[in-house]
């Protein structure tokens, strides 16, 4: 071969090898649907997420939970449920024809069963690498924006999540406002209490409030707790918040317990009640925290 067809040979393999890293770390729905229609959710945030794109799911898992636990954005009449999380309905999701299925890395034994059916796509918020939570909300919202065409509208939700969270935080800036405690009750006896990495206390310090929990929790941002142990909090003027769901007995019955009338900040005066937000949540979840929070917050200062 003289030197010229050979240097040819050369640069066309090069760039054929050049090629083969991107063709194996392209997305695999990238060879079903240059933009997935048909998208299956196992996971609330990134169902919420969709919504707040403009994309309604064609299915959710524990679609009946859905009001309880995540409670707005309402989710659009339609919507199959695909059962539990942890037991889908294989049935189901064979019939949609999904051309996406949305999960998280806590579901990542289901992926080798969800792979047949349709490409997997997993939102990485909440894990043992850690990192600031609504960084790691923002990345997600921007890659499952691109996945979905919707690349446009991600980034003008998250600027207008931005412009939120500046007007909250100022509007709590012009009171002295004490540290806040964030809790939900499991039973009378025993609580969740949040804190840092989880996204209650990222909304916490972005809106500029102290969270009067210092404890240890795990990466989901929670502590399961005693009653008898929030009298670790400290601050006597701290502001008790408590996100429901919250059983209708569960406040009457404590109001008759000596051990909870003499934790200071449970004092009818001192605590706020929140609507439901989902624990787990994205960008869509901090908005409804901050929302509410600074609402409550408002109203009590």
């Amino acid at each position: 071969m003289s030197a010229e067809p050979k240097r040819r040979a050369i640069i066309r393999r090069r760039a054929l090898l050049s090629l083969l890293p991107a063709a194996l770390l392209a997305p695999a729905f990238s060879s079903r649907a240059a933009t997935p229609r048909t998208i299956a959710c196992l996971d609330y945030a990134g169902a919420s997420t969709l919504l707040a794109l403009g994309v309604t799911p064609a299915a959710v898992a524990s679609l009946d939970g859905w009001a309880q636990w995540v409670g707005a954005p309402a989710m659009p009449e339609g919507v199959a449920d695909l059962g539990s999380s942890w037991e889908i309905s294989f049935e189901v999701l064979a019939g949609l024809k999904p051309d996406l299925i949305l999960t998280t890395p806590f579901l990542s034994h289901l992926t080798p069963r969800l792979e047949p059916y349709a490409p997997v796509l997993s939102l990485d918020v909440y894990g043992p690498s850690g990192g600031p939570v609504l960084e790691n909300a923002a990345a997600a919202t921007r890659l499952l924006g691109k996945t979905v065409d919707r690349a446009g509208e991600a980034e003008s939700f998250l600027e207008k999540a931005e412009a939120i969270f500046d007007d909250c935080a100022e509007r709590l800036g012009k009171r002295a406002l004490p540290p806040v405690a964030v809790i939900s009750f499991l039973d009378e006896r025993h609580v969740r209490v949040y804190s840092s990495p989880g996204l209650y206390d990222a909304v916490l310090s972005r809106l500029g409030l102290a969270n009067a929990w210092q404890g240890e929790a795990n990466y989901w941002g929670y502590e399961t707790v005693s009653v008898a142990d929030l009298a670790r909090i400290g601050d006597p003027s701290t502001r008790l918040v408590i996100v429901e769901p919250l059983a209708d007995d569960i406040l009457p019955r404590l109001e008759h317990s000596p051990l909870w009338r003499a934790l200071p900040f449970v004092a009818p005066e001192r605590r706020v009640m929140l609507p439901p937000v989902l624990l787990f949540g994205m960008v869509n979840e901090a908005i409804r925290f901050a929302t509410l929070l600074t609402e409550a917050m408002e109203v009590r200062a």
